[in-house]
């Protein structure tokens, strides 16, 4: 992914950023009251999966309480988690959308070769 061409492309994860909003998810996740697939793909345990980290250079991620607000807009409509390009002029396009990141898994290739189809089918390329 590390040769961005084409739309910005964001993930947002079904969290807010920060301790206490990481703090809120984990509590969550351990109750099975929250469950975010991006967080799934993204991350081990507790750090980020080192073949994300390898897959990751053009992706721009966002917590909920970090959203510019037409990413806000977008992400309202769409629900969270949910990958989104964003265009040009500011306006997003679904890329993944949180049915799509469940299919995911957590697998970080899965995830790169369905964001690379989607990418692809946006761009017409």
């Amino acid at each position: 992914m590390s040769e961005q061409q084409g739309p910005r492309v964001i993930g947002v994860y079904n969290a807010k950023g920060g301790v206490l909003g990481e703090a809120a998810y984990v509590w969550g996740k351990a109750r099975g009251s929250s469950h975010c697939s991006l967080c799934d793909i993204t991350h081990a345990t507790v750090r980020r999966k080192k073949e994300w980290e390898q897959m990751v250079a053009g992706l721009e991620l966002r917590h909920l309480n970090e959203l510019t607000p037409t990413q806000e807009a977008a992400v309202e409509e769409a629900g969270a988690p949910v990958v989104l390009a964003e265009g040009e002029g500011g306006g997003h396009t679904v890329l993944l959308s949180r049915a799509d990141l469940d299919e995911l898994g957590g697998d970080v290739t899965r995830f790169e070769q369905a964001l690379r189809r989607r990418l692809a089918d946006h761009t017409g390329t």
